[in-house]
């Protein structure tokens, strides 16, 4: 159960990493600054676990992560796009 969470959090992740690298990508594109390049940058940092392998004391950590993780991008995503 736990690596489906991950799983789905995972990818809801990517999705708002995505959203996220559009508009700092088009804002690098347009101003040519250093922030928003890192930003972009940071955006290309989205990684994918094998959740398969990793025990079950550590796939609940996992999930609480990612969940906190999800919270953590949204509420940017929510920012940047207001």
């Amino acid at each position: 159960m736990y690596v489906r969470i991950v799983q789905v959090f995972a990818v809801l992740n990517i999705l708002l990493l995505a959203g996220l690298l559009y508009v700092w990508g088009s804002n690098w594109w347009r101003l040519r600054s250093k922030h928003t390049l890192g930003l972009a940058l940071f955006c290309l940092n989205g990684w994918i676990t094998n959740s398969d392998a990793v025990p079950r004391p550590a796939q609940i950590t996992l999930a609480g992560l990612r969940l906190m993780e999800f919270g953590g991008l949204a509420f940017l995503t929510w920012v940047t796009w207001d």
